[in-house]
């Protein structure tokens, strides 16, 4: 006999409810996955399964915690009839075949994942982040075990007792050592089995949709400096200088008023339209218990707390602080204060109304290559010049920002402008990071004609008539037949599109020059043309801009130097 429903003197086949969660501490980052298999009549835990999966995205954790939370309900009674519920409407939908499964990393889990059981004896259902605190805590309790350079093992684990599930209906034995059966397919991953009295029965909660105004951004940890905080960066990395130069693009400018934006932390650009999964508030509040784990976002965060969760769900975290339901909070002076903040950025980012879950962002991390013999003397250097090769000064940034990079350990790609000195600040970090180099020629620079070669007032000197059309319309070129700032736009434009679709879910760096990253902002931003004169981007500079699914941008950093001190 295979299962309690191989039997026709057996009964009707068992029914299981399986809750399953993931997330990763930056997307991605250090992640692993927790599932709960319940007895659909009593709310008893009969299962738990959880494994840390080292560095992935918090969408391959979500389904990988649904695999392995499935296999355990198969340990259990192979004939049994599931209801999944999750908080991840991703999943949900995709599983459930509303929503197409693009991504080609969650393809193949997503068909694993309906291997396990016949078709019609799986149904899905969303539940809030807040009723599936069971399933958050094993995948958080597996994330601290990795953290730890341990495997999770559910004779430590304290999630079910945490989140009250079996209450008065444990054994003696139960309180102790858990006897583990495993999936026997989940690799590192364990599933206590119980076979104590049944526990409080949980009745099942319907599917709710969720519900409230969209939530754009959270705030930066307190402290931050910049415009805007960094995805990527380590807690204490700043954004700086983002105040400056007016005037020329490339190597070139006049001088002008500069100084560090070092005021309100600026929003670190979360979820658009409806969920807020996993932010890069790095350090920012989550919950009383001071972390969670980032999911959907291409952040850091701080180490996760026991009653850390994952990530925010749509409903429950997008109302943090303001007493809706399922919102995250704390009673403590400094947590209120931090609810504050993101009630705020989210008052000022908030887009509207839309979809709650809509995958990780494409994220580009914007590289100005570092200094050539032309940038300390500021002078036009476009595409239609010498060409020149980074400086010894030049090469020494490249390094820095390598380095940086590397200990962030989020980028996936590497994409460079087909200039002499993109390709040898891309190569540089590349050779650190393991990565390839692909060039896209929309990332090269303004062409800027006969002014290439010339510092500022030189060309104020010869041509100008020329500079102040320039300094005065977008749609004006430099003399001798360069390029415009329109068609510049127009260009980093439609490369932003074929980038964004190539990489959609991913991190990736590219390597460009002054005039394509600060187009890139200021496309990101919906700011007029007028805006390139008023941002500053220094040499070897790092800037991120995130786009999701519906064609919605964040702008996460500006002209970080950090990495260069």
């Amino acid at each position: 006999m295979t299962g309690a429903g191989a039997d026709p003197e057996a009964g009707p086949a068992r029914e299981f409810v399986v809750e399953a969660d993931g997330g990763s501490r930056g997307n991605p980052g250090p992640a692993g996955y927790g599932a709960v298999v319940l007895d659909a009549a009593t709310g008893e835990t009969l299962a738990e399964a959880a494994e840390y999966l080292g560095v992935v995205t918090n969408n391959v954790a979500e389904y990988r915690g649904l695999v392995a939370g499935l296999r355990a309900a198969r340990e259990l009674d192979p004939d049994a009839t599931v209801r999944v519920r999750m908080d991840s409407k991703l999943v949900v939908e995709q599983m459930s075949g509303r929503w197409k499964i693009k991504h080609p990393d969650m393809k193949p889990l997503a068909a694993e994942a309906a291997r396990v059981f016949p078709p019609g004896r799986v149904t899905y259902e969303w539940i809030p982040r807040a009723e599936n605190k069971h399933a958050d805590r094993l995948a958080n309790e597996a994330m601290d075990a990795g953290a730890r350079g341990e495997r999770w093992s559910p004779s430590t684990s304290t999630a079910d007792l945490d989140t009250g599930r079996s209450a008065g209906g444990r054994t003696a034995t139960d309180g102790g050592a858990r006897a583990g059966s495993g999936t026997g397919a989940e690799t590192g991953a364990v599933s206590a089995a119980r076979t104590g009295a049944p526990g409080a029965a949980r009745p099942p909660a319907e599917s709710t949709v969720p519900a409230g105004p969209t939530a754009l951004a959270e705030p930066t940890a307190p402290g931050a400096t910049g415009s805007a905080a960094d995805p990527t960066a380590a807690p204490g990395a700043s954004a700086s200088d983002t105040a400056g130069t007016r005037g020329a693009e490339a190597d070139a400018g006049p001088p002008a008023a500069r100084g560090d934006a070092t005021g309100t932390p600026g929003p670190a650009g979360g979820r658009r339209a409806g969920a807020v999964e996993g932010q890069a508030a790095v350090g920012g509040a989550r919950s009383a218990s001071g972390g969670s784990a980032v999911r959907d976002g291409a952040g850091a965060a701080g180490p996760a707390g026991p009653e850390a969760g994952p990530r925010p769900d749509a409903a429950s975290e997008a109302a943090a602080g303001s007493g809706a339901p399922g919102s995250v909070g704390s009673s403590t002076t400094s947590q209120a204060a931090a609810s504050a903040d993101v009630r705020a950025a989210r008052t000022v980012a908030s887009p509207g109304w839309g979809p709650p879950d809509m995958g990780a962002p494409a994220t580009f991390v914007l590289l100005r290559h570092g200094e050539t013999p032309l940038t300390p003397q500021k002078r036009f250097s476009g595409s239609g010049g010498s060409d020149p090769s980074l400086s010894a000064a030049g090469r020494e940034q490249a390094e820095k920002v390598a380095a940086s990079l590397a200990r962030r350990g989020t980028v996936q790609a590497i994409v460079a402008s087909p200039l002499a000195r993109t390709r040898e600040t891309a190569g540089i970090v590349a050779a650190r990071l393991g990565l390839e180099v692909a060039v896209e020629d929309g990332l090269r620079e303004t062409d800027f004609g006969a002014w290439e070669g010339l510092t500022f007032g030189e060309v104020r000197e010869r041509y100008p008539d020329d500079l102040n059309a320039w300094l005065s319309s977008p749609d004006a070129e430099p003399t001798g037949g360069g390029e415009s700032f329109a068609a510049t736009g127009a260009r980093v434009a439609a490369t932003r599109d074929r980038l964004v679709a190539a990489y959609a879910g991913r991190t990736v760096l590219l390597v460009s020059h002054v005039t394509p990253i600060k187009t890139f902002v200021r496309l990101a931003l919906g700011a007029p043309p007028e805006s390139l004169f008023r941002m500053e981007l220094s040499a070897a500079s790092l800037s991120a801009v995130a786009y999701y699914a519906d064609g919605g941008a964040s702008v996460r950093l500006f002209n970080d130097t950090s990495h260069l001190r």
